[in-house]
This record gives C-alpha cells, sequence and structure tokens, in this order.
C-alpha cells in the first residue's frame, strides 16, 4: 500500500509539473507572439559531457541526447517562423583535444543523423536548406559524402536555412575567406582597393545566406564565452547564455530567449 502511495503522489506530482509547464509555455508565447522574433538564431550546444558525468553516463549518450535535442529544436524553431538556424555542433579544438575515441562518437552520430536529414518530411514539406560550415576536407570521405548528399538534396530550398558548424573555427573561418579573396586579387578578378565588409562577408562560409549575421546567439550550460563562433557575424548580435545543460534545453527555455531578445534595445555601434 505504500509503495502504491508514494506512486499516486509522484504521478500527482508529475501531472502538476506538465500542466504548470504548459501554463508557463503559454504564458510566455502570449508575451512574445506580437513582438519581432529574430529571423536568425545560433546556439551554442554546450553541455553534453557534463550531462552525461551527472548522470554517471557515459559521454557518448550525453552527445545522443544532445543530438535529439537539434532536431527538437529545429522544430520549435520552425513553428516559430525563424527563417535561419545556425548550430555549434563541433569545433575543430574539439576535434584535437578530445578523445580518439570520443571524436569517432560523434562523427559516427553526425552521420546518423546526416542520413535521416535526407529522409526528413519536415525538412523537404518545409523546404529548408540544410548546409555543414567549417574546414569541411578534414572530416573523414564518409562524412563529406554523406554532407553533399544532404546539401545536395535541399540545395534548391529558400524557405528556411539550417547550418551545422563542424569542424568548424571562427578563425579559421576568416583565414580561409582571406586567403579566397587573396587568390581573386592574384589572378586579377579582384582590386585590393575593391575589398571592404561586404566582399569579405561574401567569402565567409555563411555567404549563402540571406542574412549570414545572427540576431541572437544562445549558449548553453552557464559558460559565457562565443569560444570562436561566428567571430565576423556576431559583431552585433544579441547574446544569451542560460544556466542549462544541452540536453536539458527545453521549449520554454527557447521562448525565455526570445523574450529576453525581444526586451533589448539593440544598438549598432559602440
Amino acid at each position: 500500500m505504500r509503495i502504491k502511495g508514494y506512486l499516486n503522489f509522484f504521478a500527482r506530482k508529475l501531472a502538476y509539473n506538465s500542466i504548470s509547464y504548459k501554463i508557463y509555455e503559454r504564458m510566455l508565447w502570449s508575451q512574445i507572439k506580437d513582438e519581432e522574433k529574430p529571423g536568425h538564431i545560433a546556439v551554442i550546444v554546450d553541455g553534453n559531457r557534463r550531462w552525461a558525468d551527472r548522470r554517471s553516463a557515459p559521454h557518448s549518450q550525453g552527445h545522443e541526447s544532445g543530438a535529439d535535442k537539434i532536431e527538437e529544436l529545429l522544430r520549435w524553431c520552425l513553428n516559430l517562423g525563424v527563417r535561419t538556424i545556425t548550430i555549434y555542433a563541433f569545433s575543430t579544438e574539439n576535434m584535437k583535444r578530445r578523445e580518439e575515441q570520443e571524436v569517432e562518437d560523434i562523427l559516427r552520430l553526425f552521420n546518423e543523423r546526416l542520413r535521416r536529414i535526407v529522409k526528413d518530411r519536415d525538412i523537404h514539406n518545409r523546404r529548408v536548406r540544410v548546409r555543414a560550415i567549417g574546414r569541411l576536407n578534414s572530416l573523414p570521405p564518409e562524412t563529406q559524402e554523406l554532407i553533399k548528399d544532404v546539401e545536395e538534396a535541399t540545395k534548391d530550398y529558400d524557405n528556411h536555412y539550417l547550418n551545422i558548424a563542424v569542424a568548424y573555427g571562427g578563425r579559421a573561418e576568416i583565414i580561409d575567406a582571406m586567403k579566397r579573396i587573396a587568390e581573386e586579387v592574384k589572378e586579377g578578378k579582384l582590386e585590393s582597393d575593391d575589398i571592404d565588409e561586404k566582399i569579405v562577408e561574401d567569402h565567409l562560409y555563411t555567404a549563402h545566406l540571406p542574412k549570414s549575421e545572427p540576431d541572437l546567439v544562445i549558449r548553453t550550460s552557464g559558460e559565457e564565452r562565443l569560444s570562436g563562433f561566428l567571430l565576423w557575424q556576431t559583431a552585433y548580435s544579441e547574446l544569451c547564455f542560460m544556466d542549462v545543460y544541452w540536453p536539458d534545453f527545453r521549449q520554454i527555455d527557447l521562448l525565455r530567449a526570445i523574450r529576453t531578445f525581444q526586451k533589448r534595445e539593440r544598438r549598432f555601434g559602440a
């Protein structure tokens, strides 16, 4: 009888929490729905490993849960009408510093999710163009081929844009852009006096986007830094740091971040 009583208590508590969550979610939605929403949201998905450590689980489980959450985030953003989403999934620094087995696990997971994207009905019905950005030639051949398959399958879509930063570094992106510009100057396609902000932006990994600068950057896990993410593009982005590990990120956290964005007075200068 006592066990049954405990079960009933936890069932009631769970139901109450679920109802409270829905009420809070509706309240947040009512607060943001009539205000301007960010057209481009960039997310630094941080905390997968610490989430797993807290549960005494393998890091691979944290990355798996984190990948599931990225798929949820995409659905939430699409439903909110956000046109562009950029995810910082895996940096060049992490590829060098993480243990070989963990890097292999992450790349295997990335390959699995790429295969799912190609067949994802929402991606095709909502006409989401998917691109990977970073030094992709440093990835294994299988991963590079899967990226090409996804990009080819979605290349004609322009309703929404999903960018996945993998093998990515902000300084590396700027260096690569400078090299491409230097080559064009050397070949006589470009005069050095013609180089301005637009020329630089046209040579960044994000040149394919209608709006390369994120309006809002969200970072989870409580860390308060950009870690080299979109260094050029985030010059005037609004930053929102959230004290939640990425796999625990909820729709109400996204709505709260958007509400924070809406309350700020954006200044494009000092």
